[in-house]
Protein backbone atom coordinates (compact mmCIF):
# COMPACT_ATOMS: atom_id res chain seq x y z
CA UNK A 1 0.00 0.00 0.00
CA UNK A 2 1.36 3.45 -0.91
CA UNK A 3 1.10 6.22 1.67
CA UNK A 4 1.06 9.73 0.12
CA UNK A 5 4.29 11.55 0.89
CA UNK A 6 6.31 8.42 1.77
CA UNK A 7 9.04 6.74 -0.26
CA UNK A 8 10.33 7.79 -3.66
CA UNK A 9 8.88 7.67 -7.13
CA UNK A 10 10.52 5.02 -9.28
CA UNK A 11 10.19 4.57 -13.02
CA UNK A 12 7.71 1.78 -12.45
CA UNK A 13 5.68 3.85 -10.05
CA UNK A 14 5.52 6.73 -12.56
CA UNK A 15 3.51 4.46 -14.81
CA UNK A 16 0.97 3.70 -12.06
CA UNK A 17 0.55 6.99 -10.22
CA UNK A 18 1.18 10.67 -10.68
CA UNK A 19 3.79 12.58 -8.70
CA UNK A 20 2.73 14.58 -5.65
CA UNK A 21 3.96 17.91 -4.38
CA UNK A 22 6.06 16.08 -1.78
CA UNK A 23 7.73 14.03 -4.53
CA UNK A 24 8.70 17.29 -6.22
CA UNK A 25 10.01 18.69 -2.93
CA UNK A 26 12.23 15.66 -2.37
CA UNK A 27 13.56 15.72 -5.93
CA UNK A 28 14.38 19.45 -5.66
CA UNK A 29 15.68 19.11 -2.08
CA UNK A 30 13.32 21.78 -0.76
CA UNK A 31 10.29 21.83 1.53
CA UNK A 32 6.86 21.18 0.10
CA UNK A 33 5.92 24.70 1.26
CA UNK A 34 8.58 26.03 -1.12
CA UNK A 35 7.06 24.04 -4.00
CA UNK A 36 3.66 25.50 -3.10
CA UNK A 37 5.10 29.01 -3.19
CA UNK A 38 6.57 28.36 -6.64
CA UNK A 39 3.18 27.11 -7.86
CA UNK A 40 1.48 30.26 -6.57
CA UNK A 41 4.08 32.68 -7.94
CA UNK A 42 5.30 33.88 -4.56
CA UNK A 43 7.85 36.70 -5.04
CA UNK A 44 10.15 35.60 -2.19
CA UNK A 45 11.50 32.52 -4.00
CA UNK A 46 15.07 32.87 -5.27
CA UNK A 47 15.43 32.30 -9.04
CA UNK A 48 17.85 29.37 -8.58
CA UNK A 49 15.46 27.65 -6.16
CA UNK A 50 12.50 28.26 -8.46
CA UNK A 51 14.36 26.76 -11.39
CA UNK A 52 15.33 23.68 -9.36
CA UNK A 53 11.67 23.14 -8.46
CA UNK A 54 10.56 23.63 -12.07
CA UNK A 55 13.19 21.14 -13.27
CA UNK A 56 11.95 18.59 -10.74
CA UNK A 57 8.36 19.10 -11.90
CA UNK A 58 9.40 18.53 -15.49
CA UNK A 59 11.40 15.42 -14.64
CA UNK A 60 8.55 13.89 -12.62
CA UNK A 61 5.89 15.14 -15.06
CA UNK A 62 4.13 16.77 -12.14
CA UNK A 63 0.79 18.43 -12.86
CA UNK A 64 -0.82 20.64 -10.18
CA UNK A 65 -4.22 19.55 -8.93
CA UNK A 66 -6.29 22.62 -9.75
CA UNK A 67 -9.26 21.55 -7.64
CA UNK A 68 -7.06 21.07 -4.57
CA UNK A 69 -5.30 24.40 -5.15
CA UNK A 70 -8.65 26.14 -5.42
CA UNK A 71 -9.67 24.80 -2.00
CA UNK A 72 -6.50 26.18 -0.43
CA UNK A 73 -6.14 29.47 -2.29
CA UNK A 74 -9.79 30.20 -3.21
CA UNK A 75 -8.41 30.85 -6.71
CA UNK A 76 -9.27 28.34 -9.41
CA UNK A 77 -7.90 30.66 -12.12
CA UNK A 78 -11.00 29.71 -14.12
CA UNK A 79 -13.80 31.83 -15.54
CA UNK A 80 -17.16 30.53 -16.72
CA UNK A 81 -19.04 31.57 -19.86
CA UNK A 82 -22.76 30.96 -20.32
CA UNK A 83 -23.46 30.70 -24.05
CA UNK A 84 -26.92 31.31 -25.45
CA UNK A 85 -26.01 30.50 -29.06
CA UNK A 86 -23.19 28.80 -30.89
CA UNK A 87 -22.03 27.99 -34.37
CA UNK A 88 -22.51 31.51 -35.72
CA UNK A 89 -19.52 33.75 -36.38
CA UNK A 90 -20.31 36.32 -33.67
CA UNK A 91 -20.64 33.96 -30.66
CA UNK A 92 -17.73 31.81 -31.81
CA UNK A 93 -15.45 34.82 -32.27
CA UNK A 94 -16.53 36.32 -28.95
CA UNK A 95 -15.76 33.09 -27.09
CA UNK A 96 -12.33 32.82 -28.74
CA UNK A 97 -11.58 36.43 -27.82
CA UNK A 98 -12.62 35.85 -24.21
CA UNK A 99 -10.43 32.76 -23.98
CA UNK A 100 -7.41 34.60 -25.43
CA UNK A 101 -7.87 37.57 -23.09
CA UNK A 102 -8.26 35.28 -20.07
CA UNK A 103 -5.11 33.34 -20.94
CA UNK A 104 -3.18 36.61 -21.05
CA UNK A 105 -4.16 37.04 -17.40
CA UNK A 106 -3.33 33.44 -16.45
CA UNK A 107 -6.94 32.24 -16.45
CA UNK A 108 -8.73 29.42 -18.26
CA UNK A 109 -12.27 29.58 -19.59
CA UNK A 110 -14.90 26.87 -19.36
CA UNK A 111 -18.28 27.28 -21.04
CA UNK A 112 -21.81 25.94 -20.76
CA UNK A 113 -24.28 26.17 -23.65
CA UNK A 114 -27.97 26.71 -22.94
CA UNK A 115 -30.22 25.33 -25.67
CA UNK A 116 -33.24 27.29 -24.40
CA UNK A 117 -34.03 29.94 -21.81
CA UNK A 118 -36.14 27.91 -19.41
CA UNK A 119 -35.18 28.63 -15.79
CA UNK A 120 -34.17 25.02 -15.18
CA UNK A 121 -31.83 25.06 -18.20
CA UNK A 122 -30.13 28.26 -17.06
CA UNK A 123 -29.92 26.99 -13.48
CA UNK A 124 -28.27 23.75 -14.62
CA UNK A 125 -25.69 25.65 -16.68
CA UNK A 126 -24.77 27.94 -13.78
CA UNK A 127 -24.57 25.02 -11.34
CA UNK A 128 -22.31 23.13 -13.76
CA UNK A 129 -19.94 26.09 -13.96
CA UNK A 130 -19.98 26.62 -10.20
CA UNK A 131 -18.93 22.98 -9.75
CA UNK A 132 -15.82 23.91 -11.73
CA UNK A 133 -15.08 26.48 -9.00
CA UNK A 134 -15.21 29.37 -11.47
CA UNK A 135 -14.33 32.71 -9.93
CA UNK A 136 -16.76 34.68 -12.11
CA UNK A 137 -19.18 34.38 -15.02
CA UNK A 138 -19.47 36.11 -18.38
CA UNK A 139 -22.95 35.73 -19.81
CA UNK A 140 -22.93 35.61 -23.59
CA UNK A 141 -26.57 34.65 -23.75
CA UNK A 142 -28.14 37.63 -25.46
CA UNK A 143 -31.76 37.04 -24.50
CA UNK A 144 -33.13 39.50 -21.95
CA UNK A 145 -34.94 36.80 -19.98
CA UNK A 146 -31.64 35.02 -19.19
CA UNK A 147 -30.68 37.93 -16.94
CA UNK A 148 -34.11 37.90 -15.29
CA UNK A 149 -33.54 34.25 -14.31
CA UNK A 150 -29.97 34.94 -13.13
CA UNK A 151 -31.24 37.69 -10.84
CA UNK A 152 -33.64 35.23 -9.25
CA UNK A 153 -30.87 32.62 -8.80
CA UNK A 154 -28.82 34.94 -6.59
CA UNK A 155 -25.53 33.87 -8.22
CA UNK A 156 -22.77 33.96 -5.59
CA UNK A 157 -19.87 34.95 -7.88
CA UNK A 158 -19.44 38.17 -9.87
CA UNK A 159 -21.00 38.02 -13.34
CA UNK A 160 -21.58 40.35 -16.23
CA UNK A 161 -23.34 40.27 -19.57
CA UNK A 162 -21.22 40.72 -22.66
CA UNK A 163 -23.81 42.91 -24.37
CA UNK A 164 -26.03 43.93 -21.46
CA UNK A 165 -25.99 47.56 -20.34
CA UNK A 166 -27.93 46.80 -17.16
CA UNK A 167 -25.86 43.91 -15.80
CA UNK A 168 -22.72 44.16 -17.86
CA UNK A 169 -20.43 46.60 -19.62
CA UNK A 170 -22.38 49.62 -20.78
CA UNK A 171 -19.69 50.60 -23.34
CA UNK A 172 -19.94 47.25 -25.12
CA UNK A 173 -23.73 47.43 -25.26
CA UNK A 174 -23.48 50.99 -26.56
CA UNK A 175 -21.07 49.82 -29.27
CA UNK A 176 -23.95 47.89 -30.82
CA UNK A 177 -26.14 50.99 -30.90
CA UNK A 178 -23.29 53.11 -32.24
CA UNK A 179 -22.43 50.64 -35.01
CA UNK A 180 -26.06 50.46 -36.18
CA UNK A 181 -26.29 54.24 -36.19
CA UNK A 182 -23.10 54.49 -38.29
CA UNK A 183 -24.25 52.03 -40.95
CA UNK A 184 -27.67 53.70 -41.19
CA UNK A 185 -26.02 57.11 -41.50
CA UNK A 186 -23.89 55.70 -44.32
CA UNK A 187 -27.07 54.85 -46.24
CA UNK A 188 -28.55 58.27 -45.48
CA UNK A 189 -25.38 59.95 -46.78
CA UNK A 190 -25.96 58.16 -50.08
CA UNK A 191 -29.38 59.78 -50.41
CA UNK A 192 -31.54 56.88 -49.18
CA UNK A 193 -34.69 58.01 -47.39
CA UNK A 194 -36.74 54.77 -47.41
CA UNK A 195 -34.61 52.32 -45.42
CA UNK A 196 -35.94 48.98 -44.15
CA UNK A 197 -34.54 47.12 -41.17
CA UNK A 198 -34.42 43.33 -40.97
CA UNK A 199 -33.90 42.85 -37.23
CA UNK A 200 -32.75 39.93 -35.14
CA UNK A 201 -35.15 37.87 -33.01
CA UNK A 202 -37.35 39.56 -30.45
CA UNK A 203 -35.95 39.59 -26.87
CA UNK A 204 -32.31 39.43 -28.08
CA UNK A 205 -30.23 42.22 -26.54
CA UNK A 206 -28.02 42.69 -29.61
CA UNK A 207 -31.04 42.84 -31.91
CA UNK A 208 -32.69 45.48 -29.74
CA UNK A 209 -29.48 47.55 -29.54
CA UNK A 210 -28.95 47.50 -33.30
CA UNK A 211 -32.57 48.45 -33.91
CA UNK A 212 -32.16 51.41 -31.53
CA UNK A 213 -29.15 52.67 -33.46
CA UNK A 214 -31.09 52.43 -36.73
CA UNK A 215 -34.06 54.33 -35.28
CA UNK A 216 -31.85 57.02 -33.73
CA UNK A 217 -30.19 57.69 -37.09
CA UNK A 218 -33.53 57.97 -38.90
CA UNK A 219 -34.95 60.23 -36.19
CA UNK A 220 -31.93 62.53 -36.27
CA UNK A 221 -32.29 62.84 -40.05
CA UNK A 222 -36.08 63.36 -39.76
CA UNK A 223 -36.74 60.36 -42.01
CA UNK A 224 -39.77 58.04 -41.90
CA UNK A 225 -39.58 54.81 -39.92
CA UNK A 226 -41.17 51.47 -40.75
CA UNK A 227 -41.98 48.47 -38.55
CA UNK A 228 -38.92 46.20 -38.52
CA UNK A 229 -39.01 42.73 -40.00
CA UNK A 230 -38.11 40.26 -37.24
CA UNK A 231 -35.63 37.70 -38.53
CA UNK A 232 -33.75 34.76 -37.03
CA UNK A 233 -30.11 35.64 -37.89
CA UNK A 234 -29.95 33.10 -40.76
CA UNK A 235 -29.16 33.54 -44.44
CA UNK A 236 -32.20 31.44 -45.30
CA UNK A 237 -34.47 33.98 -43.62
CA UNK A 238 -32.76 36.81 -45.51
CA UNK A 239 -33.32 35.01 -48.80
CA UNK A 240 -37.03 34.41 -48.11
CA UNK A 241 -37.49 38.01 -46.95
CA UNK A 242 -35.88 39.30 -50.16
CA UNK A 243 -38.17 37.25 -52.37
CA UNK A 244 -41.19 38.63 -50.49
CA UNK A 245 -39.95 42.25 -50.37
CA UNK A 246 -39.05 42.30 -54.07
CA UNK A 247 -42.77 42.23 -54.90
CA UNK A 248 -43.31 45.80 -53.66
CA UNK A 249 -39.94 47.61 -53.70
CA UNK A 250 -41.16 50.77 -51.95
CA UNK A 251 -37.72 51.23 -50.41
CA UNK A 252 -34.18 51.72 -51.70
CA UNK A 253 -32.02 50.27 -48.92
CA UNK A 254 -32.09 47.48 -46.33
CA UNK A 255 -30.08 47.26 -43.12
CA UNK A 256 -29.88 43.66 -41.91
CA UNK A 257 -28.94 43.14 -38.25
CA UNK A 258 -26.24 40.63 -39.13
CA UNK A 259 -24.20 39.60 -42.17
CA UNK A 260 -25.80 36.18 -42.60
CA UNK A 261 -29.24 37.71 -43.20
CA UNK A 262 -27.67 40.43 -45.37
CA UNK A 263 -25.99 37.84 -47.60
CA UNK A 264 -29.29 35.98 -47.88
CA UNK A 265 -30.96 39.24 -48.90
CA UNK A 266 -28.35 39.84 -51.62
CA UNK A 267 -28.93 36.34 -52.97
CA UNK A 268 -32.72 36.68 -52.92
CA UNK A 269 -32.80 40.12 -54.54
CA UNK A 270 -30.46 38.94 -57.30
CA UNK A 271 -32.66 35.91 -57.96
CA UNK A 272 -35.64 38.29 -58.14
CA UNK A 273 -33.88 40.12 -60.98
CA UNK A 274 -32.74 43.29 -59.19
CA UNK A 275 -29.59 45.12 -60.26
CA UNK A 276 -27.58 45.52 -57.05
CA UNK A 277 -26.60 48.06 -55.84
CA UNK A 278 -27.93 50.31 -58.65
CA UNK A 279 -31.56 49.59 -57.74
CA UNK A 280 -31.14 48.65 -54.10
CA UNK A 281 -28.46 48.89 -51.41
CA UNK A 282 -27.98 46.26 -48.67
CA UNK A 283 -25.83 46.47 -45.53
CA UNK A 284 -25.09 44.07 -42.66
CA UNK A 285 -23.39 43.92 -39.25
CA UNK A 286 -20.38 41.92 -37.91
CA UNK A 287 -18.04 41.80 -40.95
CA UNK A 288 -17.80 38.02 -41.07
CA UNK A 289 -15.07 36.62 -43.36
CA UNK A 290 -17.63 35.74 -46.05
CA UNK A 291 -18.93 39.33 -46.21
CA UNK A 292 -16.19 40.37 -48.64
CA UNK A 293 -17.07 37.45 -50.92
CA UNK A 294 -20.79 38.20 -51.32
CA UNK A 295 -22.05 39.38 -54.68
CA UNK A 296 -21.77 42.24 -54.56
CA UNK A 297 -19.28 42.32 -51.64
CA UNK A 298 -21.13 43.43 -48.53
CA UNK A 299 -20.90 46.82 -46.84
CA UNK A 300 -21.09 46.11 -43.11
CA UNK A 301 -20.07 47.03 -39.56
CA UNK A 302 -16.77 45.62 -38.38
CA UNK A 303 -16.50 44.54 -34.75
CA UNK A 304 -13.19 44.06 -32.98
CA UNK A 305 -13.94 40.85 -31.07
CA UNK A 306 -10.42 40.77 -29.60
CA UNK A 307 -10.93 44.19 -28.04
CA UNK A 308 -14.38 43.22 -26.76
CA UNK A 309 -12.98 40.08 -25.14
CA UNK A 310 -10.16 42.01 -23.49
CA UNK A 311 -12.54 44.64 -22.13
CA UNK A 312 -14.96 42.03 -20.76
CA UNK A 313 -12.28 39.91 -19.07
CA UNK A 314 -10.68 42.96 -17.47
CA UNK A 315 -14.03 44.13 -16.12
CA UNK A 316 -14.84 40.73 -14.64
CA UNK A 317 -11.40 40.24 -13.07
CA UNK A 318 -11.62 43.74 -11.60
CA UNK A 319 -14.95 42.73 -10.04
CA UNK A 320 -13.35 39.53 -8.70
CA UNK A 321 -10.43 41.49 -7.28
CA UNK A 322 -7.79 39.54 -9.23
CA UNK A 323 -4.34 41.15 -9.30
CA UNK A 324 -3.49 43.07 -12.47
CA UNK A 325 -1.19 41.44 -15.00
CA UNK A 326 2.19 42.94 -15.76
CA UNK A 327 1.83 45.98 -18.02
CA UNK A 328 -1.94 46.03 -17.66
CA UNK A 329 -2.04 49.65 -16.59
CA UNK A 330 -2.19 50.38 -20.32
CA UNK A 331 -5.90 50.72 -21.23
CA UNK A 332 -7.47 49.25 -24.35
CA UNK A 333 -7.63 52.11 -26.83
CA UNK A 334 -11.24 53.06 -27.51
CA UNK A 335 -10.44 53.57 -31.19
CA UNK A 336 -9.35 49.92 -31.39
CA UNK A 337 -12.65 48.65 -29.97
CA UNK A 338 -15.52 50.74 -31.35
CA UNK A 339 -17.28 49.42 -34.46
CA UNK A 340 -16.56 50.96 -37.85
CA UNK A 341 -18.23 50.85 -41.25
CA UNK A 342 -16.48 48.84 -43.96
CA UNK A 343 -17.71 50.15 -47.32
CA UNK A 344 -17.84 47.63 -50.16
CA UNK A 345 -19.87 47.31 -53.36
CA UNK A 346 -23.32 46.47 -51.93
CA UNK A 347 -24.14 50.17 -51.41
CA UNK A 348 -24.51 52.97 -53.93
CA UNK A 349 -26.31 56.33 -54.20
CA UNK A 350 -30.07 56.04 -54.06
CA UNK A 351 -31.85 55.87 -57.45
CA UNK A 352 -32.77 59.35 -58.73
CA UNK A 353 -36.48 58.58 -58.63
CA UNK A 354 -36.27 57.99 -54.88
CA UNK A 355 -34.54 61.27 -53.95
Amino acid sequence: MHIEGEGTVTAGEERTRTASIRDVARAADVSYQTVSRVLNGHPSIRPATKQRVLDAMAELRYRPNQAARALVTSRSRTLGVVLGSRGEYGPTSSLAALEDAARERGYWVTSAYISDTRPETIRAAVEHLRRQSVEGLIVHAPQVRVFDVLAELDVDVPYLGLHSAERGIAEIAEDQVHGARLITEHLISLGHVEILHVAGPQDWIEAESRMRGYLHALSDADLPTRPPILGDWTGDFGYRAAMELSRRLDFTAVFAANDAMALGLLHGFRDAGLDLPRQLSVVGFDDIPLARHGWPPLTTVHQNFTGLGERAVRALLDAIGAPAAEGEDMPVEASDVVPRVVVRESTAPAPLRAR
